[in-house]
């Protein structure tokens, strides 16, 4: 294992071609770190590991749908988020805010809110019965639609969603979420085949960059945060999990059986 170093960060992915990060990006990430924080989202646990879905083991583990319940701190991240989605995408360039099944919901409600954009919620398969609809609201043809959801780890039920959207004749060339674990191999890759680009408030670099100024949490919790951050496939092959994106696509395969 490596030796933490106080004030020495992983190198970050959450950049690309794509998309320049700005000082009001990096500001808007420690400030949405802080609040993640403060209302107990943020969960470390190394030595017992979280499963992720898909298969990963983690010593973080973040939730995100604690944020509905803290009216201030939501009503601040969705003015972020609606601040970053109009730098990065345009304020005049989306016609509809979607959100994921289930997580994205709420949050794809309160941003199209604060862009005057209409909604719609899109399934994760059709309901089976009625209409037997996968996409609820009005009709998406030819609109300019923006994916929301609360989290981004490998990046494979974003596509899903969004060749769900596509499949209704939207326009999904973005999704946007709050949080983005940016360590998993393949995550940036599996979108860019689908053409998408992920926007994001935060990632777990951005959370430790957060803990390095604080108090909160041990020299040894965050030394092994540091190697997880630094070599996630092995970190999680050496607790029990997969090791590789074939495993954990073969996991999430198993799983959805």
């Amino acid at each position: 294992m490596m030796s933490f170093v106080e004030n020495t960060l992983p190198p970050s992915t959450s950049s690309t071609k794509n998309i320049k990060k700005t000082s009001w990006d990096h500001q808007a990430a420690l400030e949405t770190a802080r609040i993640l924080m403060e209302i107990k989202a943020i969960n470390f646990r190394p030595e017992e590991p979280y499963t992720l879905t898909s298969g990963w083991k983690s010593p973080v583990y973040i939730d995100c749908r604690r944020i509905i319940s803290f009216p201030r701190a939501r009503s601040r991240l969705m003015d972020l988020a609606s601040q970053k989605i109009g730098f990065h995408i345009g304020y005049e360039s989306l016609d509809v805010i979607a959100g994921g099944e289930t997580a994205g919901i709420p949050f794809a409600a309160w941003i199209a809110e604060r862009l005057s954009l209409p909604m719609v919620y899109v399934r994760k398969k059709p309901k089976g019965f009625g209409r037997n609809a996968q996409i609820e609201g009005d009709i998406l043809t030819h609109k300019r639609t923006l994916l929301v959801e609360d989290l981004a780890t490998d990046g494979g039920s974003k596509v899903h969603f969004v060749n769900a959207l596509r499949h209704a004749e939207a326009v999904v060339d973005h999704s946007f979420v709050l949080f983005y674990y940016d360590v998993f191999p393949g995550s940036r890759e599996t979108l860019a085949e689908a053409s998408i680009t992920l926007h994001t408030l935060c990632t777990w670099h951005d959370v430790l960059e957060v803990c390095l100024t604080s108090s909160c949490f041990s020299k040894d919790t965050l030394t092994e945060i540091h190697n997880f951050l630094e070599q996630p496939c092995e970190w999680s092959a050496r607790h029990g999990g997969v090791a590789s994106l074939e495993e954990a696509l073969a996991f999430k395969k198993n799983k959805d059986r």
